[in-house]
């Protein structure tokens, strides 16, 4: 049995780079991957809401929900997440030091700005 709680993942499932990433991340977890629960934002709308969470800004930016219902967003959600993972556990800890955690805040806004145009889902 795992000792870790389950954490639902908030993520974009229109979107083929996000459900790629949302498949190498079960692979990877093995065993753990029960403890993760995967919610699409647009089929969870009302529920983010309820929780004071604007759909249209879970689509901006990753949000990840621990067992006691506290929400993290954007890089420390990844952080939550890649603890998750054995694999990525020393990668959660690098993308957390001070330089590098605001420096992958603006690359990863940028990039999901561009991909939501691309898509023809910018502005939101």
């Amino acid at each position: 049995m795992s000792s870790k709680t389950l954490i639902n993942v908030y993520y974009d499932a229109q979107c083929p780079l996000c459900r790629q990433e949302r498949r190498r991340y079960e692979r990877w977890s093995g065993r753990h991957a029960k403890d993760i629960g995967w919610l699409d934002v647009s089929e969870n709308e009302q529920a983010l809401r309820a929780k004071g969470v604007d759909p249209a800004v879970a689509l901006r930016s990753l949000h990840v929900e621990t067992e006691q219902g506290q929400l993290i967003e954007g890089i420390d959600a990844y952080r939550l997440l890649m603890k998750r993972v054995p694999l990525l556990v020393p990668v959660a800890w690098l993308i957390g030091l001070p330089g590098i955690k605001p420096a992958l805040r603006t690359l990863y806004d940028v990039w999901v700005k561009r991909r939501l145009k691309k898509q023809g889902r910018w502005p939101l």
